[in-house]
């Protein structure tokens, strides 16, 4: 069966999607630790991200740097904080957050967001990219 992740990318659950390549995609979370917090996923799935094969990994780490600098300029913060942890789904997805204090880090018992509040900070992003 098709990872949630998988069903977004493949559009039978909506998601706000920051950027789309042929090997993966960022994606606004609904459930953000602050806003401008999104997940960097492959396309592949793969439960474990050690077990990335090396260039979709090094992929991921260059996407997620280009998204960190973007998430900087677009919520600015002291830092962007990135956590692998993947208990919840068995699809690779590195979480990327503006942090400014430690406090900011949060994973669970987090409320749903606004889908307009995501799709506001998903057009945010992006132009932050350009």
């Amino acid at each position: 069966m098709a990872s949630i992740f998988t069903r977004i990318m493949q559009g039978e659950i909506p998601g706000h999607f920051v950027h789309d390549d042929d090997q993966c995609v960022v994606i606004m979370t609904i459930q953000p630790m602050k806003p401008g917090h999104v997940l960097v996923i492959p396309r592949e799935e793969v439960d474990h991200w050690d077990d990335l094969p090396e260039p979709l990994y090094q992929h991921l780490m260059a996407v997620s740097r280009r998204m960190a600098k973007a998430i900087k300029r677009a919520f600015p913060c002291q830092r962007v904080g990135m956590l692998i942890v993947g208990l919840e789904v068995p699809h690779v997805h590195v979480h990327l957050t503006p942090l400014d204090a430690m406090s900011d880090i949060q994973v669970e018992n987090l409320p749903m967001a606004d889908s307009a509040d995501l799709s506001a900070a998903a057009e945010t992003l992006r132009a932050a990219l350009d």
